[in-house]
């Protein structure tokens, strides 16, 4: 095989590296464990910041990278590293804008979360969760690229990487297991295998840095178990600040299963647009727009003072602004839309008590009196009982890991010396000290767009040099000459190929080809799929899917409502996703939502239609009797 780059995982920041490195000209093969790529980034629900964007040079919001670097040093503390947060946020603009010209992505939706000076986290105006319609724009690109180009992309699913192999204080790359079979493939490694927010493993990072949140429900897949952080912390990497984890105010409690233990998260955007938070005396305790952890405390008080269950509620204001969401939770069973009659009886206050917190709050918002919980920034008010609100119950859940491995700011990872490895570089969050003690909203997706990038830039770099120095095969010790290629049709691509010296006989090429096969993993072609180790994951092709023309009605795929059988219907089509839960890539529990119904509107919000005929086809069993097939791929 040709010197490449190896990216372990495939959320968001694995693939802002991989196609950084391919568009520098290197060549990369990118493994995952899971039978499908986006981690726990397509969950992202509030969007991307970006200061200085020119989103926002548009809508003239006078805000500024050095304002965004301020607001994010607060929001660290203690824990801040300069050097982190200055390529975070000086690099935001640059993230966002790659997003918008690379893969041609809507991000001129502009909000303010919590802890910001100015509204900066950018979402489009498609019906989707920015965290899916990013990460997805990303991994359909990558598919296609695997596909069209297999000698330079490859994607390897299924693949669960066991060790990061190393010589001294360089790496040479990794070990991964497929089918219970290990492989070994080589070349410098870029790690991007998320955070422990759902360690509840053995051997779990939760359990022994944070004990206190062990108990809590999580947001992340369960997928997001710490192996990168004990792989690396085995060879002599440092983990860092790994007692730092952010707690998330507002995890969605759904009535059905309050004890369970992975909820949807019930987005900043929420929030930021006006919604309040609301004790069971109809009062509101804090500024909601404040940092994450300082909510979670203050809710925590109100549970001591024996005030719980604590409510979200959005005026009919807010909801407009936000109806995606607000559908999106409805159509769960997380939210509920009612009067504000219904609301007072529903908390168990009177009506007079819940009008005066909401003329309370519209006197602050107007300057009248001064907020005695300190907020300063009003949306969508004033907040009436006489309006219509979308309410959902809330409490704090397990979010984000913002301890990892240490970096520098070039994503190197960094040995007990404190000096880098030689090979190894690190992203996402994964990567320690790049949001300190807490992490602002909207810079999750940002932290995986800027140290992919960052992360693909000095790999890309780390390889090219290592086979101008020769030190990638005897072969690169002949190299005659490099040549570039741009390719005008794809901005930003440069294509790099190494021609051999004149002095390389054949019988040299043959050996040093062969020498650097047995080193490698197997040799990927267009037409491997993911069945051998090594080979390359396909999806279905779109071509060969055929909806079966056995009918069901409505009311015979209700009576599959069960964890033990489970039938949902999806635009016209009919789906036994009973031995198929584990694979979905929203986790199960996205599926048990929808058990026996229709859940159309709700697929529509989060996915593409060709999804189905992509990645679900084999579960497919027909189509619903008096409906047409309306899925369009």
């Amino acid at each position: 095989m040709p010197p490449r780059v190896v990216v372990v995982g495939a959320g968001l920041s694995g693939l802002s590296a991989a196609h950084t490195i391919y568009l520098a000209g290197g060549n990369v093969v990118l493994l995952d464990k899971n039978n499908f790529m986006g981690g726990n980034s397509t969950k992202a629900t509030s969007g991307i910041n970006g200061a200085l964007t020119r989103t926002q040079v548009d809508e003239k919001i006078a805000d500024s990278v050095k304002q965004f670097y301020e607001d994010t040093l607060k929001s660290a503390r203690d824990k801040a590293r300069p050097d982190l947060i200055k390529v975070l946020t000086y690099k935001s603009a640059a993230a966002v804008e790659w997003l918008q010209d690379v893969f041609n992505l809507d991000l001129t939706l502009v909000s303010r979360l919590g802890g910001h000076s100015f509204p900066r986290t950018h979402r489009g105006h498609d019906a989707k969760f920015p965290g899916m319609a990013i990460t997805y724009a990303l991994m359909q690109r990558f598919e296609e690229l695997a596909a069209k180009e297999p000698e330079r992309v490859q994607l390897i699913k299924k693949a669960k990487v066991t060790k990061v192999n190393k010589n001294g204080n360089s790496v040479t790359g990794v070990t991964y297991l497929f089918n219970g079979e290990e492989t070994v493939v080589e070349g410098p490694v870029v790690l991007a295998t998320g955070g422990y927010a759902a360690d509840f493993t053995e051997t779990s990072l939760l359990k022994k840095w944070r004990p206190d949140t062990f108990d809590l429900s999580t947001t992340n897949g369960a997928h997001a178990t710490g192996d990168g952080h004990k792989m690396l912390m085995s060879i002599g990497a440092n983990g860092i600040d790994m007692d730092k984890v952010q707690v998330h105010p507002t995890g969605l409690v759904d009535p059905k299963d309050p004890t369970a233990k992975t909820k949807f998260l019930a987005a900043e955007a929420l929030r930021g647009e006006g919604g309040l938070l609301l004790n069971s005396k109809g009062q509101r305790f804090t500024d909601e727009l404040e940092h994450r952890d300082y909510v979670s405390n203050k809710m925590w008080e109100e549970k001591k003072k024996d005030l719980w269950p604590i409510r979200l509620v959005l005026n009919s204001k807010a909801s407009n602004v936000l109806d995606f969401h607000t559908r999106h939770y409805s159509g769960r069973g997380l939210m509920k839309k009612m009067t504000g009659k219904e609301l007072a009886k529903d908390i168990g206050c009177s009506e007079q008590d819940l009008s005066k917190t909401f003329q309370d709050y519209n006197r602050y918002a107007n300057g009248e009196e001064k907020d005695p919980f300190g907020k300063k920034y009003y949306h969508n008010g004033p907040v009436e009982i006489n309006d219509t609100f979308y309410v959902a119950l809330m409490e704090p859940v397990l979010h984000f890991t913002m301890g990892g491995i240490e970096i520098n700011d070039q994503a190197q990872c960094l040995n007990s010396e404190g000096k880098p490895f030689d090979g190894l570089f690190v992203c996402g969050e994964l990567a320690g000290g790049v949001h300190g003690a807490n992490r602002l909203g909207g810079s999750s997706l940002l932290g995986c767009v800027v140290y992919g990038r960052v992360a693909g830039e000095s790999s890309s770099k780390y390889l090219f040099q290592k086979v101008l120095n020769g030190g990638a095969s005897t072969a690169a010790q002949r190299l005659g000459q490099i040549s570039l290629h741009i390719d005008p049709s794809q901005p930003g691509k440069v294509s790099v190929e190494w021609s051999q010296g004149a002095g390389a006989s054949s019988t040299d090429e043959s050996r040093q080809r062969e020498q650097s096969q047995q080193s490698a993993a197997p040799v990927m072609s267009k037409d491997g799929d993911s069945n051998d180790p090594g080979k390359v994951s396909q999806p279905n092709d779109i071509k060969d899917f055929k909806v079966p023309d056995d009918e069901y009605t409505l009311e015979e795929v209700a009576k599959h409502n069960k964890k033990e059988d489970l039938w949902i219907a999806v635009k016209g089509v009919v789906m036994n996703v009973t031995d198929w839960v584990e694979e979905h890539p929203g986790g199960p529990q996205a599926l048990f939502s929808h058990m026996g119904k229709d859940a159309s509107e709700e697929f529509e919000m989060l996915h593409d239609d060709e999804v189905i005929p992509k990645y679900a086809a084999g579960i497919v069993i027909g189509r619903v009797k008096g409906q047409e097939v309306r899925l369009e791929y």
